[in-house]
């Protein structure tokens, strides 16, 4: 049997049988149970009445945080060569068309993010093997297909990105670092809380939440109690 360490123990029995009835008081508690020796994520975990094996109990959409999320995000752009110096003026860490494709095909996927503009996508559906499993295939419902690439870029520079449920109905999502201040995690939580109940899948009957918690890289998880959100 795997051994906890003292720490663990302590941290976990400041969190134990508590269900925070307001936000503040969940982000004082993460914060203070967040006691590795890295600045650690904080995560979100929405359990969420819905079975995404049928076509209108999917959840899959974007969200920009006010704060941001504190991650760095490399992005690459696929366009045609007239729009490379656009691109780059506007932060894309790279920038090609059958040079970043041919990279692509052998596996060379050093970015975070693809960006693709609608006359490239014909040649990217080759590349579904490649990056389909890395969840890295752009799509106009995520907001990586454009013709706008300034704004496009603007906004997932500022922290914009794709979230998803799980094939259980679980929404996993980062929503800053722990040494944010407690304001500026409120901040998120809320808005991310917020987006998840503005897109609700139209096949969800009756409750949509069931359990909401929030833990940080190292830390227990802490639940909220859904009416905190209100």
């Amino acid at each position: 049997m795997r051994k906890i360490s003292r720490r663990q123990k302590e941290i976990r029995q400041k969190t134990q049988n508590i269900i925070c009835s307001n936000l503040e008081e969940a982000i004082s508690l993460l914060q203070a149970t967040s006691t590795a020796k890295f600045v650690e994520s904080v995560e979100l975990h929405a359990n969420l009445n819905i079975d995404p094996k049928y076509a209108d109990q999917q959840l899959r959409t974007t969200v920009t945080l006010p704060n941001g999320n504190g991650q760095t995000v490399r992005i690459a752009v696929l366009t045609n060569e007239a729009n490379f110096a656009e691109a780059s003026e506007n932060g894309a860490d790279r920038v090609g068309d059958e040079e970043l494709i041919s990279d692509i095909s052998q596996g060379n996927l050093d970015f975070d993010l693809l960006i693709a503009t609608p006359e490239m996508m014909p040649k990217l559906a080759k590349l579904g093997r490649v990056l389909g499993p890395k969840g890295l295939m752009p799509s106009p419902k995520s907001g990586t297909v454009t013709t706008d690439l300034k704004s496009t870029l603007f906004d997932f520079k500022k922290g914009k990105f794709e979230y998803k449920a799980d094939k259980t109905g679980v929404v996993h999502v980062s929503f800053g670092k722990a040494n944010f201040s407690a304001e500026q995690l409120v901040e998120n939580l809320q808005a991310l809380y917020n987006s998840i109940q503005q897109n609700r899948p139209s096949g969800v009957k009756g409750k949509y939440f069931k359990t909401v918690y929030i833990c940080s890289t190292m830390g227990p998880s802490i639940q909220i109690d859904l009416e905190a959100f209100e």
